[in-house]
């Protein structure tokens, strides 16, 4: 079976002007041309290389940071931007929903605007009639059907443009960052909808910084780093690859040096953090597949009633996954000088993704003290590889994985 998409060494480059602002005056102007060096623009290079090749019915997401191509891409697989350099075979009809209002004529209405995008994927007339009532369902728009596109808002743009891209059946969706703008209702039929088009043997390539559904809708994924692919495998291993980068594992010197940068607060001073597994301490990185035991030493100056600790374990976009205090049930009175709070987290129970840990410190129903943002500080968790070892590799559908006992009757 060959690929429905093969995108051979495709690269876009980009020129960047240095020409002085309209708004110098015609002395500056000439005085800047005089002290440059000559060239007023510099190469850009949006993408570098590219090479992949997409098989039919797979659902493919694009990860990556702002500026790393990805939009780039979509756009010259959809013909709208030329390529530099490179190839692009594409082996059935291509539909897109790039930006709002992309593809769509303002000064036609709505209903003009569906035959119009109909026939530049080069469907008939009488196929596009067929879709049509759902197309109007989906979009929500059917009151507004008759009237120019241009008197839409934003959100009816995106609706029709999605509902059209959708239901008028190409072979490849191209999808980028359609669930930035919409209702959370609209954003949900979306979801919907995309699962259906996967499950129907279509294929899609969906860029997207929410990463969840990348991972609840997509098998395959793509990350994109300065232009060129990092990783091309499994939306599992696309997804870690993207969470990971730019992460620096704090080695106990880093560690050290954000502790004692704290301002000490009146009553309270941390004194060190750590991470145990097996007895031994452990930095930057940990496996899922062990207790994990978090280490805090702080300084009391007074006597205090109700002190607390606090965690909160993040997401790499600063969720809350959960959080626990050291005291939960009782206020503790807690006398002058040094203490240690320790917390054991279960094996088995983190996920095998990158996590913030935030610590915080303050007294019951009173305050909370210095710092008050809170001593943060990452850990990646590797998977063990001790349990569901079937989908080792695979990315993790949760932010925890707790191992909980199931029983089996037969008959």
């Amino acid at each position: 079976m060959k690929p429905i998409l093969e995108v051979q060494n495709l690269s876009k480059r980009y020129k960047i002007s240095h020409l002085p602002k309209a708004y110098l005056s015609l002395r500056e102007q000439m005085l800047t041309a005089f002290r440059t060096s000559g060239n007023s623009s510099e190469e850009f290079w949006a993408l570098k290389d590219v090479t992949f090749e997409i098989n039919p019915g797979d659902s493919v997401g694009i990860v990556g940071r702002n500026g790393a191509g990805k939009s780039t891409l979509l756009k010259i697989l959809s013909k709208i931007t030329p390529p530099t350099n490179g190839k692009i075979i594409s082996r059935g009809r291509v539909a897109s929903l790039l930006e709002v209002g992309t593809g769509f004529h303002p000064e036609l209405t709505g209903r003009e605007n569906i035959y119009f995008n109909g026939s530049l994927l080069g469907m008939r007339r009488k196929e596009i009639r067929k879709k049509f009532d759902e197309i109007v369902d989906f979009s929500g728009v059917e009151r507004f059907l008759d009237t120019p596109l241009k008197h839409y808002s934003s959100g009816m743009q995106l609706r029709l443009a999605f509902a059209v891209a959708a239901f008028l059946e190409p072979e490849i969706l191209l999808l980028d960052e359609v669930l930035a703008v919409g209702d959370a209702e609209f954003q949900k039929k979306c979801l919907g909808k995309m699962e259906n088009i996967s499950k129907s043997g279509r294929t899609i390539l969906f860029v997207s910084h929410n990463m969840q559904a990348i991972s609840n809708l997509c098998t395959k994924g793509i990350y994109i780093s300065d232009g060129r692919i990092d990783t091309h495998g499994s939306v599992g291993q696309a997804i870690d690859a993207y969470l990971k980068t730019g992460r620096v594992s704090p080695s106990r010197n880093t560690l050290l040096s954000q502790v004692q940068s704290i301002k000490p607060d009146k009553d309270f001073r941390l004194l060190s953090v750590s991470l145990h597994q097996d007895s031994t301490e452990i930095f930057g990185s940990a496996v899922n597949g062990k207790e994990l035991e978090i280490r805090v030493d702080y300084e009391l100056f007074n006597r205090i009633n109700g002190f607390r600790v606090f965690l909160d374990v993040c997401d790499q976009f600063g969720t809350i996954v959960f959080r626990s205090f050291h005291d939960e049930s009782n206020a503790v009175t807690f006398q002058p000088g040094r203490h240690s709070s320790r917390l054991k987290l279960p094996s088995n129970f983190l996920a095998p993704i990158p996590y913030d840990f935030k610590l915080q410190f303050g007294i019951h129903n009173i305050r909370m003290m210095e710092p008050a943002e809170g001593f943060v500080f990452g850990i990646n968790i590797e998977h063990s590889g001790t349990y569901n070892k079937a989908y080792h590799g695979q990315h993790t559908a949760g932010l925890i994985c707790p191992v909980f006992p199931w029983t089996i009757q037969h008959g």
